[in-house]
């Protein structure tokens, strides 16, 4: 006999499963998985060290063991900026939190996505000067976008996941989350996702449309346009918008050394780098020109000179997510606070509406602008001291390597040539410290690179002395088989400060000279010392052999690949204007911009 249902006992509502209990630590592995995270850079220490005992049993998670913390920064800046996905590196407290902060600043000054996790001693200790303890929250107060400190288990996975959403959203840059020892060892139920309010965190991304409006009718109206594209178009995914705006107005573009790559260089309209050591008709242009569309750049010193003096007859449109960044050095005519993708797809269609059939008259313009890239291609003389031109190399590294590869430079003479004789077709294809001018940035900054893109060629292109800063990641490049490759451009000096020395010092070359490459002793032998790293380590100093070490380079992929350019120590980068001037002195820059005299 079967039962009639309207007798049925109603049933109470079924509760919800409870949440699992886990501890700190392993909320922190497991966090990191739920937001996808597949790499992370970092060492352990007493203060972290209950993360690193979930963390072997993570199977979605690939963590590679540093050799210093400032090189798990770096890599986790590396793989943020050829990817575009948050960076992550771990690090113990006291000198192992302290060791990121440089990497931190990096990526605060060049908005790199960046999550940073440190362990901090018991919360019953701060304070107390306990061993390993420093106030890490305090001192990255002014170099992130965020720092958090946690000290109780149950408020872990809201902090990762708040951090994550800060560090990748807005204007991209780095976060802090320091997890005292006893919150890791703790155990509370573990709710995922977590409910995360960010109070005041509001990212503007959509611009006011009669701003847009105002920038068309300017833009409609100039006889003398530029675009002033800046790394913001890399960072917010805009190169085919700025492609697209480009051909649309018929504009020069000028890419800064944080944009190199986001406009094509093979471009007509492309006049190259603008700034310090940028070409004549980038800077001209600049300083010339009646209308700057400003996208995603900051007026940077080393664009503009003495700030009071640039571009001194040219309405600015200023584009930026960032607020804080609009009319901060030069006044806008025009801000725009908005996502730079979404701007310049609004700014287009303006822009199409404003001329109708009409097109603008900028031929006069480009006539000018023509002239000089003619009279002023960019070039380099020959060195006579029968050494290596390292303008030479860099750009034989990228003729035969091709744009489809990255490039992560280090600072100084040898970052201004990659950036100057390296064609850069394609954004993330070039890596560098822009606004922090960190030394030791290329090794593991191209080491996190290959890391993201296993599949891509990845140089990085040091000086002797940033070089010495952090070749210590070679063994975990060689050990976890990353093969990168690394081309040292080994003038024997600290190049960029020699130049200056020349220049502005009498030639009193003053704690400048590194005794690495030009004499008969070598302190260090960079083929020695690659070769004990597990690396292949090959040695040029003649310009036949220059090619054929590249292309040994390019072919070894079971292990990285160092090759000791010895260059001229006498090379410098031009053009140059100096700092504190104004861009308008340009004889300077055009009596020191040589024109190819040879086949280079």
């Amino acid at each position: 006999m079967s039962a009639d249902p309207s007798q049925a006992v109603p049933r109470p509502p079924s509760r919800p499963a409870a949440a699992p209990e886990i501890t700190g630590a392993e909320a922190v592995v497991r966090s990191l998985e739920n937001l996808g995270v597949t790499d992370v850079f970092g060492i352990p220490g007493g203060a972290i060290l209950p993360v690193y005992d979930p963390m072997m049993d993570a199977s979605e998670i690939r963590h590679i063991l540093v050799r210093h913390e400032q090189g798990a920064g770096h890599a986790a800046e590396g793989y943020a900026a050829a990817s575009g996905k948050v960076g992550v590196a771990i690090a113990t407290s006291g000198p192992g939190a302290t060791n990121l902060v440089t990497a931190i600043a990096d990526a605060y000054m060049d908005s790199v996505p960046m999550v940073c996790i440190t362990g901090q001693v018991f919360s019953t200790l701060m304070g107390t000067d306990a061993f390993q303890e420093a106030d890490i929250v305090g001192i990255t107060m002014p170099i992130t976008k965020h720092s958090i400190l946690v000290t109780q288990a149950s408020e872990i996975p809201g902090a990762i996941a708040a951090a994550f959403e800060i560090a990748g959203t807005g204007r991209p840059g780095p976060v802090l989350v320091d997890i005292t020892k006893d919150a890791q060892q703790a155990v509370a139920p573990y709710v995922w996702p977590p409910k995360v309010e960010l109070l005041g965190y509001r990212p503007v991304t959509k611009a006011h449309g009669k701003q847009i409006q105002a920038a068309a009718a300017l833009l409609a109206d100039a006889k003398k346009p530029v675009l002033y594209v800046g790394g913001g178009v890399i960072r917010g995914r805009a190169s085919a918008e700025l492609l697209s705006l480009a051909e649309a107005t018929g504009a020069p573009v000028v890419t800064t050394l944080m944009a190199r790559g986001a406009f094509p260089d093979s471009h007509a309209q492309h006049l190259g780098m603008p700034g310090m050591h940028g070409t004549v008709p980038a800077v001209l242009a600049l300083q010339e020109a009646d209308l700057l569309i400003s996208l995603g750049a900051r007026f940077d010193d080393r664009v503009t000179g003495k700030a009071a003096l640039f571009a001194p007859h040219a309405k600015v449109v200023h584009v930026d997510i960032d607020p804080a960044e609009i009319s901060k050095i030069r006044t806008a005519d025009v801000p725009i606070v908005g996502d730079v993708r979404d701007v310049i797809v609004d700014l287009e269609s303006a822009f199409r509406s404003a001329i109708g059939d009409s097109t603008p008259d900028i031929e006069e313009w480009w006539s000018y602008l023509d002239g000089l890239r003619a009279e002023f291609p960019l070039g380099y003389t020959a060195p006579t001291d029968g050494l290596l031109a390292p303008q030479y190399v860099i750009q034989r590294i990228g003729e035969l390597t091709g744009p489809e590869a990255i490039y992560a430079a280090g600072v100084g003479q040898h970052q201004m040539w990659a950036a100057q004789f390296i064609k850069y077709e394609r954004p993330n294809a070039w890596l560098n410290s822009g606004g922090a001018g960190t030394m030791g940035y290329s090794v593991p900054a191209a080491m996190g690179a290959k890391v993201a893109e296993p599949d891509r060629v990845v140089w990085a292109i040091d000086g002797d002395g940033c070089f010495q800063m952090t070749n210590q990641e070679l063994a975990t490049c060689a050990i976890n088989n990353i093969p990168i490759k690394v081309a040292i451009i080994n003038n024997s000096s600290l190049g960029m400060v020699r130049q200056w020395q020349t220049l502005f010092y009498d030639g009193r070359y003053s704690n400048t000279d590194l005794n690495t490459g030009h004499d008969t002793v070598r302190i260090p032998d960079f083929v020695k010392l690659a070769e004990a790293y597990g690396c292949l380590a090959i040695r040029v100093e003649k310009e036949e052999d220059v090619d054929a070490a590249i292309e040994t380079a390019l072919e070894t992929n079971d292990r990285p690949v160092v090759i000791d350019f010895v260059v001229s120590a006498d090379a410098m980068v031009w053009p140059m204007v100096p700092q504190g001037v104004s861009n308008s002195y340009v004889q300077y820059a055009r009596d020191h911009a040589p024109t190819f005299d040879e086949e280079a």
